[in-house]
């Protein structure tokens, strides 16, 4: 224990003693002259409360138990009552007030000296006490410093939920398309997104994501992704060349060797054509009245690890009521109390069995099927879903 950390702890004598002050001094001397102990007296009970206002840096108090005024045990009591772990008491009294003595321990007292006073048994009582004090303010720094950090995380969610879209549906008057997202994070920020705009009248965009890792770091990558995918995307570029763009700029600025698995489309409202590439995704499935297909793959690697890589993109038709089902690995790679994977052949039985539900329906129904599969297991990874259903203009 350093003397810098010993002198952040000041030590409260309280006796009636009149030469109890002198003695304290000359014994411990060299230890004040060094500034490993730095002493403050009191009288009685009433004084030592006074000086507990007066210097908040006390630590250690070493009280006799019989004084006038207020005696040790009454301010035992009074000491309780601050409910300040890192304030500790040693009894000081005579080896035949061993009754007195019990009952300080019973009130809260840390440790006793008996008198005649053995200094060099009261200088280990007092270092030994030092030690505890400082491991319980490091202890309260420590549950502070969380506190802080889970008041930031707190935050950064308020912050990321804002920045994913939640009005639903979100373009009112338009009966061409119908959109539905949701995100259910697995810690208290995430690293999946999912986002959509409108290019011009004709074209919706929509992207769905996974940033590779999870909490804070995802988080602010994810946040990084979104940003670059949406900018790109509403200068109306093709998908391929926007995910080239987006690609190398996300080569540029990862660190920690993070990426993200993206599946970037662009939705002609008016026909049903969607220009589509994927990044390394999931592949969506597109649900039609006679039952589900998966989406083609592009051949595209996962963002921001191949500089300069060349996306290619492809497309495929929506008839009217046909919808297309994105998603995140957090649905398949869910896991129940058996180690069992949700896995895909359960979402594709999940949505042989929801051809005639709503978008909205699918994704909040797909959502409990996955909680009800792992029931009692801790979420593992983020969820996340996205549906558009082509409708046809009328």
């Amino acid at each position: 224990m350093s003397s810098n950390q010993q002198i952040s702890i000041k030590t409260l004598v309280v006796d009636d003693e009149i030469d109890l002050e002198p003695l304290v001094r000359q014994k411990f001397r060299r230890q004040i002259r060094d500034g490993i102990y730095d002493f403050i007296f009191a009288h009685n009970g009433l004084e030592a409360l006074a000086k507990l206002i007066e210097f908040p840096e006390i630590g250690i108090i070493l009280s006799d138990i019989n004084m006038p005024e207020m005696d040790g045990l009454t301010l035992l009591s009074k000491l309780k009552e601050l409910k300040n772990p890192g304030l500790k008491t040693v009894i000081v009294s005579a080896y035949g007030d061993m009754e007195n003595i019990r009952t300080a321990m019973n009130r809260g007292a840390f440790d006793f000296v008996t008198k005649p006073v053995n200094f060099e048994d009261l200088e280990i009582t007092i270092n030994k006490t030092m030690e505890e004090i400082l491991l319980i303010r490091q202890s309260q720094e420590e549950h502070d410093q969380l506190i802080s950090i889970r008041q930031d995380l707190n935050t950064a969610r308020e912050i990321q939920q804002a920045i994913l879209p939640k009005t639903f549906p979100p373009f009112p008057g338009r009966t061409d398309f119908t959109i539905y997202a949701s995100m259910v994070a697995a810690k208290e920020v995430g690293g999946d997104f999912y986002d959509f705009f409108m290019i011009d009248a004709d074209r919706l965009g929509f992207v769905i994501g996974d940033v590779s890792g999870k909490g804070v770091p995802a988080a602010i990558f994810m946040a990084v992704s979104r940003t670059l995918i949406r900018a790109t995307g509403l200068k109306g570029l093709p998908t391929d060349e926007c995910m080239n763009y987006v690609n190398n700029l996300l080569c540029n600025e990862s660190v920690s060797c993070m990426f993200v698995t993206v599946f970037y489309g662009i939705l002609n409202t008016a026909t049903g054509e969607i220009e589509y590439v994927n990044g390394g995704h999931n592949p969506p499935y597109i649900m039609s009245t006679t039952g589900i297909r998966k989406v083609e793959m592009t051949g595209g690697p996962i963002l921001g690890c191949m500089e300069d890589f060349n996306y290619k993109s492809k497309k495929i038709q929506l008839l009217p009521g046909e919808r297309l089902f994105l998603y995140t690995d957090g649905v398949t790679e869910a896991f129940n109390s058996l180690d069992q994977c949700y896995g895909d052949d359960r979402l594709e039985d999940f949505l042989r069995s929801h051809l005639a539900s709503s978008i909205e329906d699918v994704v909040r129904e797909s959502m409990q099927d996955v909680n009800t599969f792992s029931t009692g297991m801790a979420q593992s990874d983020d969820i996340t879903y996205l549906a558009v259903s082509f409708n046809g203009r009328p």
